[in-house]
């Protein structure tokens, strides 16, 4: 918002010239062109476009002649040294302004050039970049302003930031709503009790002094708005004033983090770009985010008084609502930790005598903390990352009881006493409503444990390791917290203080302190609690190293959001500084993602792709939701391969089971490989009587071109356009998503492409009854053109549903039509269920049923093993008999024992679950979700799809269905930031595909739909 619409002091007269006059007017400076008037609440400006495009401002009849020159001298001084500000356009005569009478009034009129861009309020999704540009824009702006001045800049002002506290003392009486005037009041004590003293030293200047996002423009930062948005310019200098050298970083932060998930990173973006042009110095880093929230409570307290003055006017409360809604959150967060963050993005060390303590831990003899030594007695590590196999996908078998059991079971098998948990690590016990920032499971946790944890019987005396004193000690009883808790200040011979906590202690450990007493190193000073007063938790210590309590005390957190986890581990160095457990002993941290990734690129094909523009490095996975290494939760709405669910313990448990006897080949005996045929052949029509068994649905698509040559006699293949049906180099040639893409060779002269049977992008729509029959006769005339030229057919492949094609499915009768002109010509009819099969689509087991037809070969692959590689083909015994000329056919791992026994327990458990059902009633109610979505957003061109197998087509217009294939991906990415993972296909990539494991339930649907629904908001603006 512009603060001027709310601002008291809008005294004097606007002017109210029309677009004629302004015309008139701008001839004076040299341009004639059309007016269009702008928004402006004190003075009123035109744009005037010609030849050239300027801005004609006609002041207010208040405004003071001194301060409009001080206005032209600040943008001459910017505008030799950066053209991110208007420059003056003087008049015809060379003068500045030129002047008007309205109404018997005077009026000073100027003008400056018209700069490119939108107004950074009318656009939507902002990343990570582009706060860092706008930072960098403003420090540059910053900079330049540092050695200019002019005297009547110099002055009392309402909006000036340093008299922000002032007002609120001035308005806050003003405020109505009383829990709003309680997070003020909340803010304002803080500021007072930390702030105040620090802005006397703090360095001053002249200021811009409202850049907010109606005086910010923005174009695109690459060819379209998709690519994000860069500043192309700051306007408006009305606020000028002589403040804060840090006003103008301030009042960006405040405004740009109204109504955001993270402030705090949206803060230390903009802090990163600033810090490129100004160094801030320790006195800023400290009072530059009080000053931006305490920007926003005079704003709050300013607007309640104007609306007590002027209670019919509504835009007053509705351009409020964002500080609102914001300032809570602001409120919950530490200043000190604000400061540590924004230090850490300004380049400066993140806690400033982080290093004078670190040396003076490295030097220090501690005692041992345990009376067990863990410095020279055998220990136990204990691995509690989100991977680790210590801890179950499922959160209910790492409840407290039975972790404990699974770890002093292990302790006593390796014969130690004590384990440790590690310091800086992601762990999956955390992953749990109790440490949520938020409702739902895709939103941040508090994972990163910031402690270091010594595991021992209930009882175990701790020692203090250093000298120092009492300071503070609670019975903390939520779970997610120490439960009894004791906090020592210790001091460097440097004189700096710093902290050592302990947690999880007995209740008697309390019964003795008193605040201020003396501690000796070694002194014993309390002992480990049981689970009962513990909030449930395995008996140990969590020890922690604070630098800066925060003024959190027995509050200060033991674990933090990932978001958070650099600024918590700079205030929190590892205790094994005083611990001592050996590192060679201590589990290696796993590489950052993107170390992951460069590995990744130094070691594997550039060509193997990786998902979204920020790469998810997956860790762990259980049922419909996936696990990145710091326990941010994804729905997986992408992955059909774990049918069933990833790490389905049935599955895990059926493959665990069997390679614990068994893992052999089909050259000999074996029950299971039967018994897993006769399963899956119950599932299929009885023309399908034998199975082969092979490791992928590239192998089996392979065998089935095999099975149709041997079959007929013949190779020539029919496929349709746009299908994937592997990566081999024969099923390259027969798939034209590859052949006929980047890299492709297209089809041999043995492969014969008919059209895709797309009712709503081909040639024949959805509302035509006969759209499946004209769309097979296309087969018809390709089967007619190849026996002119005497080519015989081996067969017809297609996805039953194409998935790659768009996530289609065919029109009725398609398939019955097609598969009776290929068996007149002589050929097989291969369906490729890959994609489809296993109930996914909720109507039947098989989507080739839908069609009401009986493939002559049945081709399976990915979701049978649930992840494990199992692929199949189904086929009619005259067909397997005229493969079995001779030539004897093996895969060395199709069939093994521990294969079947997976790929039995995955065929129980869609049955026993009912997941068929389970997709159709989950499956119609997304449908209908998506349907409303597209009533809503014009880009939506289509919904279609089936079950858990659904597709989403963007188009830029829906009469021409131009694909919107930059804007698809954009939505991918963007459901990626919400917590969703779905991916894009179709010939123009411009389709959303949703194919999720079965288990994804309403509520996945429910978080789908909101997430696509902000991702497509973000898109249109």
């Amino acid at each position: 918002m512009t603060e001027s619409l709310v601002s008291p002091l809008a005294t004097g007269t606007r002017s109210h010239l029309s677009a004629p006059d302004a015309e008139r007017l701008a001839a004076r400076f040299g341009l004639r062109g059309r007016a269009r008037e702008l928004t402006s609440e004190r003075d009123q400006n035109f744009l005037i476009e010609g030849d050239d495009r300027i801005v004609l401002k006609i002041a207010n009849t208040s405004e003071d002649r001194a301060f409009l020159e001080a206005q032209h001298a600040v943008l001459r001084h910017l505008a030799s040294r950066t053209n991110v500000t208007p420059r003056v356009v003087p008049t015809e005569s060379g003068a500045d302004f030129a002047e008007t009478d309205t109404d018997d009034r005077r009026h000073l009129i100027w003008a400056v050039t018209h700069l490119p861009g939108r107004l950074l309020a009318h656009v939507g999704h902002r990343d990570e970049s582009f706060y860092e540009d706008l930072g960098r824009r403003v420090g540059e702006v910053s900079a330049i302003l540092a050695d200019f001045d002019h005297p009547a800049v110099h002055r009392e002002f309402y909006w000036d930031v340093a008299s922000a506290r002032s007002m609120v003392s001035a308005h806050r009486g003003a405020i109505e709503d009383e829990e709003l005037a309680a997070v003020v009041d909340r803010l304002t004590k803080v500021f007072d009790d930390q702030i105040t003293t620090r802005l006397e030293s703090i360095p001053r200047g002249v200021v811009h002094g409202d850049i907010n996002d109606h005086n910010v423009l923005v174009e695109p930062r690459g060819s379209s708005p998709l690519d994000g948005w860069r500043v192309s310019g700051i306007v408006d200098f009305g606020d000028m004033v002589h403040s804060y050298r840090v006003a103008d970083l301030a009042i960006t932060m405040a405004y740009c983090m109204l109504d955001t998930k993270d402030p705090l990173s949206v803060a230390a973006a903009i802090v990163r770009g600033f810090a490129e042009h100004v160094r801030l110095n320790d006195e800023e880093l400290s009072v530059v985010f009080a000053l931006a929230v305490m920007r926003l409570c005079a704003s709050v307290c300013i607007a309640a008084d104007q609306v007590r003055r002027e209670p019919d006017n509504e835009y007053l409360a509705v351009s409020q609502a964002g500080i609102r809604r914001s300032l809570p959150r602001l409120a919950a967060m530490p200043l000190g930790l604000a400061e540590v963050v924004l230090r850490d993005a300004a380049g400066r060390p993140a806690v400033e005598k982080r290093e004078r303590v670190l040396d003076f831990l490295r030097r220090a003899d501690p005692a041992q903390v345990l009376e067990l030594d863990v410095r020279d007695t055998p220990v136990m590590i204990v691995d509690l990352s989100i991977d680790s196999p210590l801890l179950s996908g499922d959160p209910r078998e790492n409840d407290e009881p039975s972790l404990t059991k699974r770890l002093f079971a292990s302790m006593a098998e390796d014969g130690v006493k004590v384990a440790v948990g590690g310091y800086d690590e992601a762990r999956l016990v955390y992953v749990a409503p109790a440490f949520s920032l938020g409702p739902r499971p895709t939103d941040e946790h508090r994972t990163i444990h910031i402690g270091l944890d010594l595991f021992a019987e209930a009882g175990t005396v701790v020692l203090a390791p250093l000298e120092g004193t009492v300071h503070a000690f609670a019975d903390n009883a939520h779970p997610q917290d120490y439960g009894p808790v004791i906090i020592l200040r210790h001091e460097t011979d440097t004189g700096d203080e710093f902290f050592t906590l302990y947690g999880h202690l007995s209740r008697e450990s309390l019964t003795e302190l008193r605040v201020g007493d003396r501690v000796h190193a070694g002194a014993p000073i309390a002992t480990l609690g049981a689970p009962e007063v513990n909030g449930g938790w395995t008996p140990h210590l969590h020890m922690q190293i604070l630098l800066d309590l925060l003024g959190l005390e027995t509050d200060f957190p033991g674990v933090s959001p990932p978001s958070r986890r650099r600024a918590w581990i700079a205030l929190c160095p590892d205790p094994n500084l005083l611990v001592r457990v050996p590192q060679s002993r201590l589990s290696p941290t796993d590489p950052i993602p993107a170390k992951t990734l460069d590995a990744r690129r130094a070691r594997i094909g550039g060509n193997l792709s990786v998902a979204y523009k920020r790469p998810v490095k997956i860790v762990r996975g259980w049922m419909q939701y996936l696990y990145d290494d710091e326990g941010r939760c994804f729905i997986d709405a992408y992955n059909n391969v774990p049918h069933v669910g990833h790490c389905h313990p049935r599955i895990v448990e059926a493959g665990a089971a069997q390679m614990r006897v068994l893992n052999t080949n089909t050259r000999y005996l074996h029950d299971k490989l039967a018994e897993y045929a006769e399963k899956l052949l119950a599932t299929l029509p009885r023309e399908l009587e034998i199975c082969y068994f092979v490791n992928s649905a590239s192998e089996a698509n392979e065998l089935a071109l095999r099975l149709s040559r041997a079959h007929t006699g013949a190779r020539d293949m029919i496929v349709l356009d746009a299908a994937y049906h592997g990566n081999t180099t024969s099923l390259v040639d027969i798939s034209p998503y590859k052949h006929a893409g980047p890299g492709g060779s297209g089809a041999p002269d043995w492969v014969h492409v008919a059209p895709l049977a797309d009712d709503y992008r081909g040639a024949f729509k959805r509302n035509d009854p006969t759209a499946g029959v004209r769309y097979a006769a296309a087969v018809g005339e390709i089967i007619g053109s190849m026996r002119a030229r005497d080519q015989r057919l081996a067969g017809f492949i297609a996805e039953t549903c194409p998935s790659v094609g768009g996530q289609l499915v065919f029109p009725p009768g398609y398939l019955r039509h097609v598969y009776q002109f290929v068996r007149a010509a002589g050929g097989v009819c291969i369906a490729d269920e890959v994609q489809t099969g296993l109930g996914r689509i909720g109507t039947s087991f098989w989507a080739f049923e839908d069609q009401g037809v009986v493939p002559d070969i049945v081709v399976m692959g990915k979701p049978l093993g649930n992840g494990h590689p199992i692929g199949a083909v189904a086929t009619t015994r005259a067909i397997a008999n005229a493969f079995d000329n001779g030539m004897e056919f093996f895969s060395t791992f199709g069939g093994n024992t521990v294969s079947c026994a997976i790929g039995i327990a995955v065929l129980d458990v869609v049955c026993e679950e009912k997941l068929q059902d389970h997709a159709r009633h989950v499956g119609d109610r997304m449908l209908a979700g998506l349907r409303t979505l597209a009533e809503r957003h014009p880009v939506i061109g289509d919904v279609r799809g089936s079950g858990l197998f659904l597709g989403v087509e963007l188009v830029r217009d829906r009469d021409s269905l131009e694909p919107a294939t930059a804007e698809a991906s954009f939505v991918v990415n963007r459901m990626r930031d919400h917590g969703v993972l779905i991916g894009t296909d179709g010939p123009h990539h411009n389709v959303l595909k949703i194919r999720p494991p079965m288990p994804f339930d309403l509520e996945d649907s429910a978080m789908l739909l909101e997430a696509l629904d902000h991702s497509i908001r973000d898109l249109a603006r």
